[in-house]
Formats: structure tokens, C-alpha cells, sequence
């Protein structure tokens, strides 16, 4: 009984924190676009496509930790 709550609860930390990581390197990628944005208007454009496909792969990474680590 009590292995499987602490396989359960072990399991969940693993996912919470892969969750986590890939918030964490959302917003960097949020953030740093924007400040490229900022420098630098005309490019904006590819700035907006670039940082889309980051979000995206950080993304699936953080889908992969969920449902890897249960």
C-alpha cells in the first residue's frame, strides 16, 4: 500500500516539475522575443514565427513530462 502512494506521489512531483520547466522556458522565450521585438521593430515578423516554433517544442516537451513520468 504504502509504495504504490509513494510511487503515485513520486510520480506526480516528476510531471509537476516538467510542467514547470516548460512554463519557465515559455516565458523566457516570451520574454526575450519581446525584448527583440523592441530593438528591433522590422523584424518582428520573424521574431513572431521563431519564437512560435520555440513555445511549440518547449510545449511538447512539457506534454512529454507529464505524461512520461506517470
Amino acid at each position: 500500500m504504502l509504495p504504490a502512494i509513494l510511487a503515485e506521489i513520486t510520480g506526480n512531483l516528476t510531471s509537476a516539475l516538467g510542467l514547470l520547466a516548460a512554463a519557465v522556458g515559455v516565458a523566457l522565450i516570451g520574454t526575450k522575443a519581446a525584448e527583440s521585438v523592441g530593438r528591433n521593430p522590422g523584424a518582428s515578423g520573424k521574431i513572431l514565427v521563431q519564437a512560435i516554433i520555440g513555445m511549440a517544442l518547449v510545449e511538447g516537451l512539457g506534454i512529454l513530462a507529464l505524461f512520461l513520468a506517470k
